[in-house]
């Protein structure tokens, strides 16, 4: 029986920052099943910064999205069909389904939806890619310690929600930079920083720096780095000798292309970033948390019962129909979400 279904494609590679025009809405079928393999009704779809590196065909971490073929994404689905024993019909799962209405996978590529401690969406952040990212690079790469202060970039993102609630359960002085003032209001008063700073209130990093200072009287001993650009030259001269600064993302250098593609605009401030890192003995770390799977079991060991309790809260923007998914992830690319970024595809009963 074929099943029909719609997909959004990548239709063209962006030259700088995308456009919607780089995306296409097909129809089509789902393909049948092979051995060991499950079909899923897909229920929400994740959107993510990495999304962006995919659509550029340069050299990078993963192989960019081919043009016409299905935009990456993680999904949570509800399984329609199966070949595998691990897997019955009816069981939600997370997999990287794409951007689509439904999907297969190999079972291998699919593991289920972490439902005993939140609904299904909560899969694909703050028990999801996210969250885990936000924890491993926190406690394996920043190596907190109590009483030390923690700035957290994108703060109110979904792994700067998970790294700043940890840092507090931790015992750490939990500073978060984020864009707007509800979103700082929201750092500060639901998820328990101490102090949040607006970078739209500044106009170039020397004044945030300052405003960073003020925020952080003991300097920085931990920067969890989600978005480069002003925010890292604004910590950059803030960080405490043996400081650690664990790279997730830069966002802020996203539509430059891929690795070697250019400088950025603006003075070059590698120079000052290195004599920084020497200086300081601070210790930089890149990461890609597909890297760290083996892990995962270990952080929902951890976090799920605090997702759970309520100890560690979190917020979704959730956006409904596929055809809206091109249109909001433009939109968090340029910071215009409130929290993890969620296309609702279908209702999952909960």
């Amino acid at each position: 029986m074929l099943i029909p279904m719609q997909r959004i494609v990548l239709a063209r590679r962006p030259d700088g920052a995308p456009s919607e025009a780089d995306f296409r809405l097909e129809d089509t079928t789902l393909r049948e099943l092979g051995e060991k393999e499950v079909a899923v009704e897909n229920l929400y779809l994740s959107l993510d910064p990495y999304m962006r590196g995919r659509m550029d065909d340069a050299k990078s971490y993963a192989k960019p999205v081919p043009i016409g073929g299905t935009m990456e994404g993680g999904t949570v689905g509800r399984v329609i069909a199966s070949t595998s024993p691990r897997f019955v019909e009816g069981d939600i799962v997370v997999g990287q389904f794409g951007w689509a209405t439904h999907g297969v996978l190999p079972a291998r590529e699919v593991r289920k939806a972490a439902t005993d401690y939140a609904p299904p969406s909560a899969s694909l952040g703050v028990l999801g890619m996210p969250g885990f990212t936000g924890w491993y690079g926190l406690k394996e790469l920043g190596r907190p310690q109590k009483g030390e202060t923690l700035v957290v970039a994108a703060a109110t993102g979904p792994v700067g929600q998970m790294v700043g609630q940890l840092g507090k359960a931790l015992g750490l002085y939990v500073v978060g930079v984020a864009g707007g003032a509800d979103k700082c209001r929201f750092a500060v008063e639901t998820l328990g920083f101490d102090m949040c700073v607006d970078h739209r209130d500044y106009d170039d990093a020397a004044a945030l720096r300052v405003a960073l200072a003020e925020a952080c009287p003991d300097g920085i001993d931990v920067y969890y780095e989600n978005v480069g650009g002003m925010v890292l030259e604004a910590v950059i001269g803030l960080m405490n000798p043996f400081g650690r600064m664990p790279v997730c993302g830069t966002i802020a250098y996203y539509n430059l292309g891929g690795l070697g593609a250019g400088d950025a605009p603006g003075p070059n401030m590698l120079p000052r970033m290195m004599r920084a890192i020497l200086v300081n003995k601070l210790n930089v770390h890149g990461f890609i948390i597909m890297d760290h799977w083996d892990r995962y079991g270990d952080f929902l060991a951890e976090v799920g019962p605090m997702v759970k309790d309520g100890r560690i809260r979190y917020q979704e923007d959730v956006a409904d129909g596929l055809a809206a998914a091109p249109a909001n992830f433009l939109a968090m690319l340029k910071g215009g979400n409130f929290g993890k970024t969620i296309v609702r595809l279908a209702g999952d009963g909960a």
